[in-house]
Formats: C-alpha cells, sequence, structure tokens
C-alpha cells in the first residue's frame, strides 16, 4: 500500500503537466484562429474594394445576373435569357436588322415618348382637377405660376404630337420591308391596335384642358361616331338594332347628350388610366412576340441551293448545276 503512493502522486503530477500542456496547445490554436479571422477580414474588405472597382464582380451584381461575366458567346446568351428585362430581346439579332437606314428607330422612339408623356402626365396630374370650370383654370395656373409648367405641359403636348407621327412612320417602314408577313402577322395585328390607342390618346386629351378647341374637337368626333354601323342611332343597322341618342356609342363615350363635365371626366379616365394601361399590356406583348419571331426583321438571308425548299427549288438547283 505504501508503495502505491508514490505512483498516484506521479501521476497525478504527470496529468497536471499534461492539462497545463493541454490549455496552452488551445490558447495558442484560439490565438491563430483569431490571427485568421483578422487575415480573413483584411482579404474580404480587399476584395470587396476591389470589387468596387469592377462592378461586375460584386455579390449584388451576381444575384441580379447569376451569369458569370465573360465575354463568350454562352455567358453573353445566359446574361439575356435570365435576365427579366433583357430577356425581352432576343440573344442574338441580325446584324443588317440593327442598322438606322433599315429601321429608322422609329419603334424605339415611339417607346422612348411614351415614356416621356407618361413621366410629364404623371407631373401633369399633381396640378389637374377634372372639372368644369376648374379644369381650364388649373391649365392657366400650371402656365403662368407653376415652375417650368410650361415646359412641362409643351413637352407633354409636343411628345404626343410625335409620337402620333413616329407610330405612323414605324408602320409604313414595316409595310416597306416587309415585316408584316410569315411569321410576324399577330404581331402586325397587335401594332394595328397600338396604333389605335395611340389616336385614342390624343384625342382624349384634346378635351382635358376644356378649352374651345377641345370642345369643338370632341363635339366634331364624338358627332361622326353617331354614324357608327350598328353602334350609332345615325349608321347602318343601328335604328333596327334599337339604337337612339340616348343609348349609341356617343352618348357612352360623352356620359350624356352633350359636351359637359360628365364627357370630360370620362376623357380623364380614359386618357389617364384605361387606354395608358391596355397599351402598356399590348406594348409588352408586342416587344415579346418581336423577340420570339426572330427579332427585328432585317433583309432577308443568302439561301443555300441545299436548304431550299418548295416546287420551285429543283429547277432551281439544277440551273445552279
Amino acid at each position: 500500500m505504501e508503495s502505491d503512493k508514490p505512483v498516484k502522486t506521479e501521476s497525478k503530477a504527470a496529468g497536471g503537466e499534461l492539462e497545463a500542456a493541454g490549455s496552452g496547445v488551445k490558447s495558442n490554436i484560439k490565438e491563430e484562429m483569431a490571427l485568421l479571422k483578422k487575415k480573413a477580414a483584411k482579404e474580404n474588405i480587399r476584395e470587396e474594394l476591389e470589387n468596387l472597382k469592377d462592378p461586375a464582380r460584386t455579390q449584388i451584381y451576381k444575384s441580379i445576373f447569376r451569369v458569370k461575366h465573360e465575354p463568350t458567346p454562352r455567358s453573353r446568351s445566359l446574361g439575356v435569357l435570365t435576365n427579366v428585362f433583357l430577356h425581352l430581346h432576343p440573344a442574338k439579332i441580325n446584324r443588317d436588322a440593327t442598322r438606322f437606314s433599315y429601321t429608322w428607330g422609329m419603334g424605339g422612339i415611339t417607346f422612348y415618348l411614351f415614356i416621356v408623356l407618361t413621366f410629364t402626365g404623371i407631373l401633369l396630374m399633381f396640378y389637374y382637377h377634372p372639372s368644369k370650370g376648374q379644369a381650364y383654370r388649373d391649365i392657366l395656373y400650371l402656365e403662368s405660376d407653376v415652375p417650368f409648367g410650361k415646359l412641362l405641359r409643351n413637352m407633354h403636348r409636343w411628345a404626343a404630337h410625335l409620337m402620333v407621327i413616329t407610330t405612323w412612320l414605324h408602320m409604313f417602314r414595316v409595310v416597306l420591308t416587309g415585316s408584316y408577313k410569315t411569321p410576324r402577322e399577330f404581331n402586325w395585328c397587335v401594332g394595328v391596335l397600338l396604333l389605335v390607342l395611340t389616336l385614342l390618346l390624343s384625342f382624349t386629351g384634346y378635351l382635358l384642358p376644356d378649352d374651345q378647341l377641345g370642345f369643338w374637337a370632341v363635339t366634331v368626333g364624338t358627332n361622326m361616331a353617331r354614324g357608327t354601323p350598328g353602334l350609332g342611332h345615325e349608321g347602318p343597322f343601328g335604328p333596327q338594332l334599337g339604337m337612339t341618342p340616348y343609348n349609341d356609342v356617343r352618348f357612352a363615350l360623352l356620359g350624356g347628350s352633350i359636351v359637359d363635365a360628365n364627357a370630360l371626366l370620362r376623357s380623364y379616365i380614359w386618357h389617364c388610366i384605361a387606354i395608358p394601361t391596355i397599351a402598356s399590356v399590348l406594348m409588352a406583348v408586342h416587344f415579346w412576340r418581336v423577340r420570339k419571331d426572330g427579332g427585328i426583321s432585317g433583309p432577308a438571308p443568302i439561301a443555300l441551293t441545299s436548304e431550299m425548299k418548295g416546287p420551285g427549288a429543283r429547277a432551281v438547283k439544277q440551273s445552279v448545276k
């Protein structure tokens, strides 16, 4: 029993030394980990500073585009296809179709004018009340007392005139280049609807100043609506369908039988809410169809004789041989 006591004391001493050594190792590891964390933090800060110099390397940019920013055809295509704004346009387009001498840029200019009209129209709504008597006073107040009010109104007015002109020129270019043909028939119909909505936007905006020009323009326009076939009481098949001056399309447009406060309010709602909403949806469809139909139509590509199909393809191939 006496011989066991020295052994136990020696083992306790050895255990104490091991614990001391272990605690020393742990403290060294903790110190090394702290140093590594500091180095990592410094490196992260350096990387963030370097990334700020190149925005394409930041995490925010990567979370938006989700594609490596590399100058390769695949990364460029993926960058377009995975972005909600860029995917409306095709990943690749015909180089000849982007020439200004071919497209005239009328489609893009028309959309730009629509954005200008939306922005200026929202600002004008802050100073306008669609009520009889007050509407004209608001226009006078806008032009005389509001800072840059006259400039704002003229920007809206001239942008509206230019949008009608550019829409007509865009459709004229489409006809000249045959861009309404297969497979773009549906998109041509959407474009015709957008042309009609553009004209209706211009027409409904005429009455909003509530001046003599707007009054007589709407009077003449709605009187013409009385002769609409089937919908006007003076048009073909109108009386047979039960149309009268108090239930035809003119009465619906004016909200009554004369141009008064109801007509002003209806023109305001159509001009500021209904028609812009419908036009925005149709423009999104129009842009999407341009993308799905192979991009902007360009000059006809050169077809190889081996790719020709149809009744006359065999004769062409034999003449080439």
